[in-house]
């Protein structure tokens, strides 16, 4: 497996000062809109902050359509000899349930690859495809005219230059400094994510299941509002982290750091932990399509800078690989990407992110997880459907009553929200 070492010595990329598309955010997202826009011969300035290969908040963890957004991407060849992931291995109310993925078209493997190994290879195959990498040049502004924008102003070592692009794609992630300055909005009255993720040296390490615990208690034993995972990395370490749903009336108030702590030590013996976790970092997550201002006349955001995020589990690499494909595709369909990118997410994800955010937010209250947990771990059929619900293994091609009843319940949820997803 490859090793990766942050802060490898390399002479700085100069700056272009023109391109025909500029990405910015050099993550999944942006790194294969990069790269599926050079395969298809635009000249792509793929910009990023930060000097790869760099660490990113996450649980690790690659689902079926992850794992089949990166082959259709181009990646097989990288996830040949990372670990191979069954299913979900769920714990809680005294019992433990393995649950396959389910059957969808996605396919029935997934995996996980730390996002520092993750990140710098889908940004070295974008570079293979043929777009032109800039690193620790961070984006701070635009300059406009007529609504498009003409120009992105970046700074590296302090000295500000100027992006002329046609077309600009936004990938910088959750907190999307440069959405901001483009008016984008996040609107914290549905439910968001708090997240803490850590890393253990592992004698099961190479497991083909992914643990997650919906029972999560702090050290006096007292029931929490969120959920704890182990994610197998194949290489001698596991993912362990925790998470937590909560909206602005209810916002989470727990201590992540400790609260991760005594979840490792709880499932220390079952996933045979060799050390106390390290690299322990936290992350705040908008999910769900809950921003506005996702596009402009010539620039759209992608991926986590556009919430796209589940709400049920704050997954968000197989949206991100998803709307990079989706946004290159617009490059060459629209010449005004104001509505039209809007209600391509809308259609895609609108009814699911809405369906998804009303049953996230339910979960925010105290009684309801034991309330469902506690009876639905005992039943194979309930947690299967659990598992492709919050999996994002629905699709529309899907006709069995489950999918229908998903949909359904989405497209009520988007009648009556008064802030639907992307608006």
């Amino acid at each position: 497996m490859t090793t990766v070492t942050p802060g490898d010595d390399k002479p700085p990329t100069a700056i272009p000062e023109s391109t025909d598309l500029l990405v910015v955010g050099a993550g999944p997202a942006g790194a294969a809109a990069a790269a599926h826009a050079a395969r298809r011969g635009v000249d792509v300035v793929l910009l990023d902050a930060a000097v790869f290969p760099r660490d990113k908040t996450c649980g690790d963890g690659l689902t079926p359509r992850a794992y089949s957004a990166m082959h259709t991407l181009g990646m097989g060849d990288f996830l040949a000899d990372r670990p191979r992931v069954r299913g979900l291995e769920l714990n809680g109310w005294g019992a433990r349930r393995r649950v396959p993925w389910p059957s969808s078209p996605f396919g029935p493997v997934g995996s996980a690859v730390s996002r520092m190994e993750l990140d710098d290879a889908v940004r070295r195959f974008a570079v293979e495809q043929g777009a032109h990498m800039v690193e620790g040049a961070k984006a701070i502004g635009v300059q406009m005219t007529g609504g498009r924008i003409e120009s992105v102003t970046v700074v590296r070592d302090r000295q500000r230059r100027q992006i002329a692009a046609t077309n600009v794609i936004v990938a910088d992630g959750v907190r999307s400094g440069l959405g901001k300055s483009l008016g984008r909005q996040w609107h914290r009255d549905t439910a968001y994510g708090v997240a803490a993720r850590s890393y253990a040296k592992s004698d099961r390490s190479d497991s083909e299941w992914m643990g997650s615990h919906l029972e999560l208690r702090g050290a006096d034993g007292e029931l929490l509002p969120g959920y704890g995972w182990v994610f197998p990395l194949g290489d001698g370490l596991v993912n362990v982290g925790v998470g937590a749903l909560a909206t602005g009336r209810r916002p989470a108030s727990m201590a992540l750091r400790p609260v991760l702590e005594n979840y490792a030590r709880m499932v220390s013996d079952e996933w045979s932990l060799t050390a106390p976790p390290e690299r322990i970092t936290s992350a705040l997550l908008p999910m769900g399509g809950a921003v506005s201002g996702v596009a402009g006349a010539n620039w759209m955001l992608i991926g986590d800078a556009a919430a796209c995020v589940n709400p049920l589990n704050g997954e968000g690499i197989d949206y991100a690989f998803e709307t990079a494909e989706a946004a290159v595709s617009m490059l060459e369909s629209a010449n005004d990407y104001s509505d039209a990118w809007p209600a391509h997410l809308r259609h895609e994800y609108g009814a699911v992110f809405a369906a998804a955010r009303r049953a996230a937010g339910l979960l925010t209250l105290p009684q309801t997880v034991p309330l469902l947990g506690r009876p639905g771990i005992r039943s194979a059929t309930l947690m299967a459907t659990v598992v492709r619900v919050m999996g994002n293994l629905l699709t529309p091609d899907d006709t069995d009553l489950i999918a229908r009843a998903w949909r359904t319940a989405g497209r009520t949820a988007s009648r009556v929200e008064s802030r639907p997803p992307f608006t």
